[in-house]
Formats: C-alpha cells, structure tokens, sequence
C-alpha cells in the first residue's frame, strides 16, 4: 500500500480470513496460478500481488476488456518486497476473461 501512495493511488485496505480472500479472489476471475497475497479492485480490474503502480496507470489508460492484473507469488524486488538491491525477474500478467494469461510487462533480475 505504500508503494500505491507513493504513486498517487490512495488505497484502502481491509483484512479478509484466508478463506474468504481466496473465495473472493476466485470469484472474481483470478486464476489459482496466480493466486498471490493481496488482492485489490480499481475501476473495475482486480489487482493480484505486488503490481507496479506504472503497470496499473497503463492498464487503466488502455483500458483492455479483462480482469486485471497479477503477480503471482511474492518475487523479491517487486513492490513491497524490496530487499536491498537484489530483485528476482518477474513478469506482470494480464488475466483475460477466460482465465488465460499474457505478459503484460517483464521486471529483469539481478
């Protein structure tokens, strides 16, 4: 969330038991596969772990017909998960409303 406000965004958030995220989570079109920790709603899309606010303002300016965004799991060096200098590559992927998934931006590693 920090990263978020930094970046202009003012997010809101709420805790959820597990089992109810994850309900919500599915409910709402995200994949199991790319399942990660937080989940967040802006202007219609689901946000799914730690996406890069400049992969948000792209998404709401090209505005595709999907369900968001996503980076599953928890890769080192995406936001919030800053450790020092060392970052994991990591892609961000669109979720279509079929469930499939493209690259929507790609993070090299160090």
């Amino acid at each position: 969330m920090e990263h978020l406000e930094e970046n202009g965004f003012a997010p809101a958030g709420e805790n959820m038991f597990a089992g109810l995220l994850m309900r919500f989570k599915l409910d709402n079109g995200v994949p199991r596969r790319m399942v990660s920790c937080h989940t967040g709603l802006i202007d219609g899309y689901i946000i799914e772990g730690h996406v890069p606010a400049d992969d948000i303002r792209r998404l709401l300016s090209e505005k595709p017909d999907a369900v968001g965004l996503a980076v599953p799991g928890m890769p080192r060096g995406s936001p919030g998960m800053d450790q020092g200098r060392r970052r994991t590559a990591y892609d961000v992927f669109l979720i279509n409303n079929d469930g499939s998934t493209e690259v929507f931006s790609s993070y090299p590693g160090n």
